[in-house]
């Protein structure tokens, strides 16, 4: 009887183990699920020009991230050869932002920058290409 019981609960204990597994392996997948790759909006400025290059959004809709991007945008005004300053450090549609621009992204004739946007959960990460004037 004594190693019918420890039968029992080798079993019982090897059950919750696949259990506690495959729960892991839920949460993990519904949070890679959260995140989404968006289309991206259209560059509001033709003149120097530029383009968004990607844009994702983790517990964010498609149309708020594109939103925030657009309004990370028009946030910050053109400077010096018509090159956005950066706004780094700002709050943008209530996420603060950091921007990236990496010196070995940068040519005499563009600017290519990888935005991050959080608050809380919520984090909205943007690329775009600024053409310089």
């Amino acid at each position: 009887m004594i190693v019918s019981k420890s039968r029992h609960l080798a079993r019982a204990v090897a059950v919750s183990a696949c259990l506690a597994v495959a729960g892991l392996a839920g949460a993990q997948s519904s949070s890679a699920a959260a995140t989404k790759t968006c289309t991206v909006p259209k560059y509001p400025n033709a003149n120097p020009g530029g383009y968004f290059t990607s844009l994702k959004a983790t517990n964010v809709t498609c149309a708020s991230a594109r939103k925030l991007a657009v309004a990370y945008y028009k946030r910050c005004p053109a400077g010096k050869r018509g090159v956005r300053k950066s706004c780094s450090g700002k709050t943008v549609n209530g996420l603060k932002c950091t921007e990236s621009r990496p010196a070995d992204s940068q040519t005499e004739s563009q600017i290519n920058a990888r935005v991050t946007c959080k608050a809380g959960s919520k984090k909205v990460v943007h690329t775009y290409q600024q053409n310089v004037e």
